[in-house]
């Protein structure tokens, strides 16, 4: 099946269809007053996937830039769109929007049992830097720690 799609900003109108996916993806789950928060942030990038044609939100990503450093902090993508390359063109995205912000390194935290997210951070060139202990406080799970440096050439 071939899933065509855009990548926008998150809109105050997407909270509900971002939620959708948000609940069914993480046993913790971020709160719509946190996605509302990143839209108006100015170091935040909240963007959101959605199906062309149509409304339907496939899949949202957060990452922020401060400081010459970027850091993912949330991205998934809905049951139904997952292995269409949706996750990847998010990815890339926070990528470029980054980079043209100034960041030279990402980082970001993953669970270590999320095989599909880790095979997507190192195609997308991140590396191993350490174990966070702990980290994900609703399971006491650790999480992997992955950064990758980010070159001129990622901006466009």
């Amino acid at each position: 099946m071939d899933l065509r799609f855009l990548i926008r900003e998150l809109a105050p109108g997407d909270i509900d269809a971002v939620m959708a996916i948000e609940t069914v993806s993480f046993p913790s789950p971020w709160t719509a007053g946190m996605f509302r928060d990143e839209i108006t942030r100015d170091f935040s990038d909240a963007l959101v996937a959605v199906a062309e044609p149509g409304p339907v939100i496939l899949g949202y990503a957060v990452c922020w830039t401060i400081a010459g450093e970027a850091h993912l902090l949330n991205i998934a993508v809905g049951p139904d769109a997952r292995g269409h390359g949706v996750g990847a063109a998010l990815l890339e995205e926070c990528i470029r929007r980054s980079a043209a912000a100034g960041a030279r390194r990402m980082h970001l935290e993953v669970r270590p049992g999320n095989g599909p997210a880790l095979r997507l951070y190192g195609r997308h060139g991140f590396v191993f830097q350490g174990i966070r202990k702990g980290y994900y406080t609703d399971t006491r799970e650790d999480a992997v720690l992955l950064s990758r440096e980010i070159r001129d050439d990622d901006a466009s």
